[in-house]
């Protein structure tokens, strides 16, 4: 088996089980989601906050071992946080989110999916223009 395959077949199985996983504990459903963002319902909001440092402790051991470069702090990060926060708060959905729901059969979530799109695309005929914003990804120089 091709070394691409493999890797594709581990990223999708781990796609699959992270899906079941967001499912499974709520966050896909939309009035768990607002709970959590008005603070009526703390669980999903300690999980999320319990992921957060879990990713921060790998990160931190895989930045050990390896020399990661910095990134540099751009002014586009403060308002495109607050924006990503924003459309999360009002469709009650994230990227990933939105996916695992169009995987439930919520077809709603394909106008998220169109949303998340048409906003990527925005934001980069704006930063290829005067702004001058980072349009890079991670890895990318």
């Amino acid at each position: 088996m091709h070394p691409k395959t493999k890797l594709h077949l581990l990223y999708g199985a781990f796609g699959l089980m992270m899906g079941v996983t967001l499912s499974l504990v709520g966050f896909t459903d939309f009035s768990e989601v607002h709970k959590m963002f008005i603070f009526a319902d703390f669980r999903l909001l300690c999980l999320f906050a319990t992921t957060v440092g879990i990713t921060m402790l790998g990160f931190a051991i895989v930045a050990r071992k390896s020399s990661i470069p910095k990134k540099t702090f751009n002014r586009g990060t403060i308002p495109g946080s607050v924006l990503f926060g924003a459309g999360w708060a009002i469709t009650g959905a994230c990227p990933s989110i939105a996916l695992v729901q169009i995987g439930e059969g919520k077809l709603v979530a394909l106008f998220t999916v169109l949303g998340i799109l048409f906003g990527v695309w925005i934001y980069r005929k704006l930063a290829a223009g005067g702004l001058q914003l980072d349009t890079g990804v991670c890895g990318e120089n």
